[in-house]
Formats: C-alpha cells, structure tokens, sequence
C-alpha cells in the first residue's frame, strides 16, 4: 500500500502545485461564468474591451471579452503549469506580481479613461490585491523547501 508524505499528498503533488492547480481552475471558471449570461449582468453590453462595456460578473466586477479572455489565460497556465513545483511556484508569484501591477494600475487610471481598456472598477482593483497577496503568500509558504521536492528525470532536467 502506497503512502504518500506530508510534501506530496496521495497526488503526487507538491501543496504549491495543488495550489497553482487550484487557482488555475478558478480562473478557468471565472473567465468561463463571465460569458453566461444571467451570471453576469447587463450581458447585452458585453464588448471586447474598454470601460464602456457595462457588463457585470456577478453585478459587481466589471468584464469585457478582453477580461474574460485574460482569466481564461491564466487558468490554462495554472493548469499547465501545476505539472511541476518549480512551475507551479512561478506561476503563482509571476501571477502575483502581475495582478498586483494590474490593481496599481486599476487604481491610478480613471475608471472613465480610454486607459481602462481591461476594465476594471473598484471591486476588480480591491480583488487584483487581494488576488496578488494570496497567490504571493501561496507561492511563497508551499514553494519552500522546492529543493528537496524537485526530482531529477532520466533526462537530467530539474521538473
């Protein structure tokens, strides 16, 4: 009977790579759930970018095929990217740092501006942080230790 160790649960994944899992999963969802219509309110104006596209995830994040475009790319990275923990670790601070950026971003442009292609409103700016503060924290409390759970392959590659 196979047992597993505390760093590589029954999966045979490291916690970082159960996370970046995760994480890419819920993105997969959300980008998907921001093309239902119901889901996401005043779906009708749904445009491909910019600030003048009233559409609602949930009546409170403002989206745009360009936004939904965006969760679903990084939900296809987590995916692909929790196959190992050296990836999986950096697609979660890589991930961090860029919504850190974005909610930066979605705080110094004026939700009204040209510049608000994405689109963001407050409720996506406090969540960009939020966002960036849980997968730092993930990326960097489970990507501990990364040298002793990485395995050497029969090509000599660090997976």
């Amino acid at each position: 009977m196979a047992t597993s160790s505390p760093s590589r649960p029954h999966t045979g994944r490291a916690p970082v790579q159960l996370a970046a899992l995760v994480v890419g999963a819920v993105f997969l969802v959300v980008g998907i759930l921001g093309f239902v219509p119901g889901i996401t309110t005043n779906f009708d104006q749904l445009t491909f970018a910019g600030h003048h596209s009233g559409a609602m995830l949930l009546g409170i994040f403002h989206v745009s095929i360009l936004h939904n475009l965006v969760h679903l790319a990084f939900g296809v990275a987590g995916l692909a990217l929790s196959r190992t923990f050296v990836q999986a670790r950096l697609y979660l601070l890589v991930s961090a740092v860029l919504y850190a950026a974005l909610g930066v971003y979605g705080v110094v442009i004026g939700q009204d501006s040209a510049a608000n292609f994405v689109p963001v409103n407050t409720a996506d700016n406090w969540l960009h942080f939020g966002l960036a503060a849980l997968m730092a924290a993930l990326g960097l409390t489970l990507g501990k230790g990364g040298a002793e759970l990485t395995t050497r392959s029969s090509t000599g590659i660090i997976e």
